[in-house]
């Protein structure tokens, strides 16, 4: 294997990583319990009362972004205790809120992820 060879498999590699990261957060329930565990520790009770959602729901989503290693649970008893199980994700969430106050609604607007659907715009 050349080096150009290695370094293109270690990007991909990289990248494939950072997709796998962006992925799990690219869910607005997900990507809410990590706003709410941002905050501090939560149980998922208490993210199904704050969530307003089934907590089967919660559940599952609570266990996918533990599975990805970015939320941890501390048992007490019977309960678990749920936080974020790396600070730098902070990090990543105050960078995504500069990066879009920055673009303006254009994520918004875009036609294969957007969130606006009436753009006013016809085809």
């Amino acid at each position: 294997m050349t080096m150009n060879e290695r370094a293109t498999t270690c990007l991909g590699e990289s990248l494939d990583s950072a997709a796998a990261l962006f992925h799990s957060l690219s869910d607005g329930t997900r990507l809410a319990i990590v706003r709410r565990l941002a905050a501090g520790e939560s149980r998922v009770a208490d993210l199904v009362g704050e969530l307003g959602l089934a907590q089967s729901t919660v559940s599952a989503h609570v266990a996918c972004l533990r599975d990805c290693g970015l939320v941890q649970g501390r048992p007490q008893g019977r309960q678990v205790f749920y936080s974020l199980a790396r600070l730098e994700l902070l990090d990543l969430l105050a960078s995504a809120e500069t990066l879009l106050a920055a673009t303006g609604n254009a994520v918004a607007l875009c036609p294969n992820y957007g969130t606006d659907t009436d753009t006013g715009v016809t085809a």
